[in-house]
């Protein structure tokens, strides 16, 4: 049995059991984990956030989940008919317009908002055991790639070496990809597309024989899985580049350690093997950039208290003594603070450096 059609077999069984309890004049009802932060647990021993034991339930025959409960199902029927039955795949987005259509004889739509849609399927990610990616579902496109690094995407090969200046742009589901020859001896993953650039156009990967990834922003689930990918399959170290900011140092905790908002798929996602590459109170003080400090802002104030406090920062006395100094600074700094003393600098001379001296934060 394929792949797909053990993930059709989950469905079908999903919806099997609603309909024979409808049949036995039950409240149909679908019980999952709940995905509240009160169910979230640090594991120490795998180093990943995971959900707990707490379940939830979901009646038809409740007015509070009845719309929530046809959503579910609605979705759940989307995707065995039109994707899995198929061996096609859909995007977030097309999910919605599919699902939106108003119920015959009322005027209430299935849904009325994308993160309805959006929410079904995380609850079916949960309540099925299976991944957003393993239901065909995709999302956008956020990140580039660039190294010696051959791969085969949909049946077409290609070489990450030659794709200029872009780089090769990374899908949202990359369990589909295969990796037909890597030639690195390590992967550096930064939150910013200009240092990228920047990197790509200094040929740092080719000099230093690495791989380099980038998204925009907060790392998106297609790339924290191929990241993972290459950690296991391809035994590469990952180094993650950020800012000096609790933004930057959450982005680097989630592929870590994984999200709270997608705990219950940190398994495909976490990689407690990462370690932090990016500036660091030390570095301000190193290479003298306190002129280039950004004050912190309100929102960044609540930030770093939460990162502090997060049970995998709090006992790490490394990372507290950095939002310690953080705090005394009352400021941040972007990596882009870095390119005052040059704008090579990053590449010639900084990370380098780092790297060999294995300048690292765990």
């Amino acid at each position: 049995m394929t792949k797909q059609e053990d993930q059709k077999k989950v469905l079908k069984k999903f919806g099997k059991e609603i309909v024979e309890q409808t049949k036995k004049g039950k409240n149909p009802e679908i019980e999952f984990p709940l995905r509240n932060l009160s169910n979230i647990v640090y594991d120490k021993k795998t180093k990943t956030l995971r959900l707990g034991n707490k379940k939830g339930t979901r009646n038809f025959f409740n007015l509070a989940h009845a719309k929530k409960f046809l959503q579910t199902v609605e979705v759940a029927s989307i995707i065995k008919k039109e994707l899995l039955n198929t061996g096609k795949h859909e995007h977030l987005r097309g999910v919605f317009y599919i699902a939106k259509r108003t119920i015959p004889e009322t005027n209430i739509n299935i849904v009325d908002d994308q993160v309805e849609s959006d929410k079904a399927i995380e609850d079916l990610e949960v309540i099925t055991g299976l991944s957003r990616e393993q239901l065909h579902v995709s999302a956008n496109k956020m990140g580039s790639m660039v190294g010696n690094i051959i791969l085969k995407d949909s049946g077409d090969t290609i070489d990450c070496s030659k794709l200029g200046k872009g780089g090769y742009s990374i899908p949202s589901i990359t369990d589909e990809l295969t990796f037909k020859k890597v030639n690195a001896k390590y992967i550096l993953y930064m939150e910013k597309a200009a240092i990228f650039e920047r990197l790509n156009e200094d040929k740092f990967w080719n000099k230093n024989n690495c791989i380099l990834v980038t998204s925009q922003g907060q790392t998106t689930r297609g790339i924290r899985r191929l990241l993972q990918r290459l950690y296991e399959e391809e035994k590469l170290p990952i180094y993650v580049m950020t800012d000096f900011d609790p933004w930057g140092f959450y982005i680097y905790s989630v592929i870590k350690y994984g999200s709270i908002a997608l705990a219950h798929a940190s398994e495909k996602l976490s990689i407690p093997g990462v370690k932090f590459l990016g500036i660091t109170a030390d570095d301000i003080e190193k290479y003298d950039l306190k002129k280039h400090l950004i004050k912190l802002n309100e929102q960044d104030v609540k930030r770093m208290k939460q990162v502090a406090d997060y049970d995998w920062f709090k006992d790490n006395k490394e990372w507290q003594r950095q939002l310690k100094m953080m705090k005394e600074f009352n400021a941040k700094a972007e990596i882009q603070a870095l390119s005052s003393r040059g704008i090579s600098f990053i590449s010639e001379k900084y990370l380098p450096e780092k790297i060999k001296n294995k300048d690292f934060l765990d």
